[in-house]
């Protein structure tokens, strides 16, 4: 087996579920590391993985009320 050490722009898509622009708008902002081989943007998977890690943590609800 193998580490994955960068990933495409599509491939950072596909496993975030972040999209195209936010992804190039984190790039633009420096909050992800892009690295050019060719024509191909790659984003470091350690850059990846501190992004991710930056975001802030979700406060999700169920919307039902507390039990009396």
């Amino acid at each position: 087996m193998f580490e994955v050490l960068a990933h495409t722009i599509s491939d950072t898509v596909k496993i975030t579920g972040i999209g195209r622009s936010s992804i190039y708008e984190a790039i633009g902002a420096g909050k992800l590391d892009a690295r050019k081989a060719g024509n191909r943007t790659l984003i470091t998977a350690e850059s990846l993985r501190s992004f991710l890690a930056s975001l802030p943590v979700a406060n999700i609800t169920t919307g039902r009320k507390a039990a009396a």
